[in-house]
């Protein structure tokens, strides 16, 4: 496939901490490296959620300005955040707040939004991606198994829906699956693809 020829000559950058983002990538047959810069990820409180996702992946790829210069560089980022009743839910701090947290998800739908920017010197494909997830009503003692035996304060929302919580508590989606893991990677494969050509 030329299109894969094509990557050879390219250095691609996940500019990301998150191993679901890389597993995900890496099963696209993508090659590329992992390459983290610390950013700054406040946001206005009035920007609306789907805006939240894109201007963190896209300050997030500001920082590889250097990196850039140089024309073999691709710089992937991405931000997903959880929005349930019209607000913004992050990670959760500690066991307790990570409960609370599945408490506001239990028994209604929610949005998982992920944002992405792609950058090639000064080219850059930017989009979202959006998939509603619904979770069952859960038992207070779900949860808790959940949390003590998953601790997901790493995870946007205090789930991560390829663990034992996405089996038996989410009965069905709507959209992009790996868009909830972390990565819209069908989007991403077919924008990267846009951008150097192949």
């Amino acid at each position: 496939m030329k299109f894969f020829e094509t990557l050879q000559s390219y250095d691609i950058i996940l500019a990301s901490q998150s191993p679901r983002r890389r597993e995900l990538l890496a099963q696209t047959g993508i090659p590329f490296r992992v390459l983290v810069k610390p950013t700054d990820e406040a946001f206005p409180k009035n920007l609306p959620p789907h805006e939240v996702a894109m201007m963190l992946a896209r300050q997030k790829a500001h920082a590889f300005a250097d990196e850039l210069n140089d024309e073999r560089v691709v710089v992937i980022t991405a931000d997903t955040i959880v929005v349930v009743d019209g607000k913004i839910i992050n990670k959760p701090g500690d066991h307790d707040h990570a409960v609370e947290m599945l408490r506001s998800l239990s028994g209604k739908a929610h949005e998982v939004i992920t944002g992405v920017c792609i950058r090639h010197k000064k080219n850059i494909r930017q989009f979202y991606e959006t998939t509603t997830v619904f979770f069952k009503d859960l038992s207070e003692e779900e949860m808790q198994y959940y949390v003590t035996h998953y601790q997901p304060f790493d995870k946007a929302g205090a789930y991560g829906i390829q663990e034992w919580i996405g089996h038996v508590g989410i009965h069905h989606i709507e959209g992009s699956y790996p868009n909830v893991v972390g990565l819209p990677v069908e989007r991403v494969f077919t924008e990267l693809k846009t951008l150097i050509g192949g």
